[in-house]
């Protein structure tokens, strides 16, 4: 683990997950995570999945600058997906990675935005405060796969806050005066909305940070209220994902899919 945070680190992947258990803890206890080495044991670079159900979510594919176009990822990509069910990914805008994607089976869906600006001056929905129990059939629904552990993992981290409705869900993690809201879902655009705003106003931080599908109601309420777009992916899934998940009715956590 050690040699495989060194990696992440280079790549700037541990920012906000400094001093507690992290999503690589999370890959390793509920998904697959693999470390490529030389024959030396120097580090090349991993890759990691989460499960929800049926669903494999490939949460990080990197290989070190060195290593890249040496066959690694691929190698690596293919160990990641050999398995049944619907697969689910955060593409980087590296043409590489997303060719690489669609020779798996994987299509470009939708962008992820990744969006950051003030929690003040949005509307304030109510939601309840909760736990992870209540919210997993709302996440598995929202989400395309029951993940009941991994809630609960994430539930237990500090700073971490569950807040809900009877049809909306949303978690919220926040580090001083920094939070980030997701995994969020509802049973409508609307209801997954009202979650995440609800859950914004009520951990009273001053900034915060979404993953939002391009297609989500949430985009153009943010922009206006004068969120920006700090970095963007490519959700990409094969057609069995894209019959499980709604990308205007869910709003993934950013390392936790």
């Amino acid at each position: 683990m050690p040699a495989v945070r060194k990696v992440a680190k280079r790549f700037g992947l541990l920012a906000g997950w400094s001093g507690t258990s992290d999503f690589l803890d999370a890959e390793r206890s509920f998904g697959t995570l693999l470390f490529a080495a030389d024959d030396a044991g120097a580090a090349l670079g991993f890759g990691g999945t989460l499960r929800r159900g049926a669903v494999t979510h490939l949460g990080d594919l990197f290989v070190l600058p060195e290593h890249q176009s040496s066959g690694v990822g691929r190698t690596m990509l293919t160990e990641l997906l050999s398995g049944d069910g619907p697969k689910v990914t955060f593409a980087s805008s590296d043409p590489r990675a997303i060719a690489l994607y669609v020779r798996h089976g994987l299509r470009p869906w939708t962008p992820l935005l990744y969006l950051t600006g003030p929690a003040a001056g949005l509307p304030t929905p109510p939601v309840r405060p909760t736990g992870a129990d209540d919210i997993a059939a709302l996440d598995a629904r929202a989400s395309g796969g029951a993940r009941r552990a991994t809630l609960a993992w994430y539930a237990a981290l500090p700073g971490v806050t569950m807040h809900a409705t009877d049809r909306d869900y949303a978690a919220a993690r926040q580090t001083g005066h920094d939070v980030v809201i997701g995994p969020g879902g509802g049973a409508t655009p609307q209801d997954c909305a009202d979650a995440v705003l609800g859950a914004l106003a009520a951990t009273q931080a001053r900034t915060a940070r979404l993953a939002v599908p391009g297609t989500h109601p949430l985009v153009p309420t943010l922009l206006g209220a004068g969120w920006h777009i700090a970095d963007m992916d490519t959700l990409m899934a094969d057609d069995a994902g894209r019959e499980l998940i709604r990308p205007d009715r869910y709003v993934p956590h950013p390392d936790l899919g």
